[in-house]
């Protein structure tokens, strides 16, 4: 009778006494004269299961076929383990080498390999035990980022990747373009004749969802976007990648209080739903890497975040100067705060999330809504320990003549942004929304220092290997 092959995270939860197949990569091969241990894992579980192989004559070839990294099927019996560390483990009847691994040309070694070299052999590195743990917990937290939505309500929307408008009026877009760039075709002008183009008009990849998930939302309501986004900014920081992933929300309705409700509701299901489903994958992160990860994500589970006005909070900030904490960046009334500052609120001051709300309007997008003094908007970023801001966003500006004259006073062109217009000329309401970086969530729930070890393969400057 044929066996059915059952995957590793099921059979270390199976009871001794039944023949199995397992299909995996060997981690690792050891033994003496009389026994051979070989651990395999196939990627479904941080765990491994203890492979037992009798040497004698009829194993001997096929054992020396075997090294780390190799690809092997193994039938058997689930014995209960003698050893520490599993309950169970098979004692091998049959063994099949689907793939043999050179030991002396296999990129990743048993010993302690840096971030830095898995980088450069990006397609082999998910099968190190850590990337192993974060490409799953990556997974877990895309199903339930998209579970928390559609148990609400929201309707995924679909936006677009290639686009002729620039959401956050920055400029840093990727071009996409068909024109020959040996023989650009130009106008009377001596500029590049983008009516010649695929699209007929100047196109770039999206630097967000937002504009048209706002379309989205003042008709169906609630929606989320749940996407990949470019940005073509010069940025070498763990924090920064050029090819990152974004899920935003859009709701018809809402104001800021609202708003932040839901960023803090919605950060907290996540954080929540990795300790529940992904403890093992989180652990082995904690004991490995960061030893604090599990009390912080549980702290962020268990507060309520602090509110607090941007005026407040550089208040606080020019406060600490005061008291002799340095910055490097300078802190008054009207700046962008840095990632340092942001953290020293959140980790040092509260010792808890912050929420910022109320920013200057100068230092924020077109779209958002202007109170009544004037020089601020309802913007909102959420601010998290190691991390400084997860999530940023605002109440929109519904008021047509003030978001018009937003546009005209940062000179922004308008021709691209007379349907985003239109959902104030007709029916317009109080709507709002936010962005979370999909790769600083991961940041997060992973204890990660480094941006570009969350994501499969990274873009960054210089780089698009793979």
């Amino acid at each position: 009778m044929e066996i059915t092959r059952r995957k590793v995270k099921d059979l270390l939860e199976m009871t001794a006494g039944e023949e199995v197949l397992a299909k995996g990569w060997v981690r690792t091969k050891r033994g003496n004269k009389e026994i051979a241990f070989i651990a395999l894992n196939d990627g479904s579980t941080i765990k491994n299961i203890q492979i037992v192989v009798d040497k004698n004559p009829d194993t001997e070839a096929v054992l020396a076929k075997i090294s780390t990294g190799a690809c092997i099927g193994v039938q058997g019996k689930l014995v209960e383990s003698v050893g520490s560390g599993q309950a169970v483990e098979i004692r091998a009847s049959q063994i099949t080498v689907y793939g043999e691994c050179d030991p002396m040309r296999f990129p990743l070694q048993k010993k302690d390999t840096s971030f830095e070299y898995l980088r450069t052999v990006a397609h082999m590195r998910p099968r190190t035990n850590t990337f192993g743990a974060i490409l799953r917990l990556r997974s877990q937290m895309a199903f339930a980022i998209h579970e928390y939505f559609h148990s609400r309500g929201f309707v995924y929307l679909n936006t677009p990747l290639i686009t002729a408008s620039d959401a956050e009026g920055a400029g840093q877009m990727f071009q996409v373009t068909t024109l020959p760039l040996d023989n650009v075709p130009k106008d009377k002008k001596g500029r590049p004749d983008f009516s010649k183009d695929f699209f007929g008009k100047q196109t770039s990849l999206t630097v967000s969802g937002q504009l048209e998930g706002e379309l989205g939302a003042t008709a169906l309501g609630e929606i989320y976007t749940f996407g990949p986004t470019f940005r073509a900014e010069n940025s070498n920081t763990p924090r920064h990648l050029a090819e990152f992933w974004m899920i935003e929300p859009e709701m018809a309705f809402y104001d800021i209080q609202d708003n932040m409700d839901l960023a803090e509701d919605f950060i907290k299901h996540l954080v929540r739903y990795a300790l529940d489903n992904c403890y093992d994958d989180v652990k082995f992160l904690n004991d490995r890497y960061d030893p604090e990860l599990i009390e912080r994500l549980q702290g962020v589970i268990g507060t309520r975040f602090v509110r607090l006005e941007y005026t407040e909070g550089i208040k606080i900030l020019e406060e600490a100067v005061k008291n002799g904490v340095q910055f490097e960046y300078p802190v008054s009334w009207g700046v962008d705060l840095q990632s340092e500052h942001e953290r020293y609120l959140v980790e040092k001051h509260f010792g808890k999330p912050v929420i910022l709300t109320g920013y200057p309007k100068d230092i924020k997008a077109f779209y958002m809504k202007q109170n009544e003094d004037g020089k601020t908007v309802r913007a909102m970023d959420v601010l998290f320990p190691k991390i400084g801001e997860i999530i940023g966003g605002s109440e929109r500006e519904a008021d047509l003549r003030k978001l018009e004259a937003r546009i005209d006073e940062l000179g922004m062109s308008r021709r691209n942004l007379e349907w985003y217009i239109d959902t104030r000329r007709f029916g317009t309401c109080p709507h709002s929304g936010f962005g979370l970086g999909f790769e600083r969530l991961l940041l997060f729930v992973t204890g990660m220092q480094n941006i570009r070890d969350v994501i499969p393969f990274p873009r960054t400057p210089k780089n698009a290997e793979f």
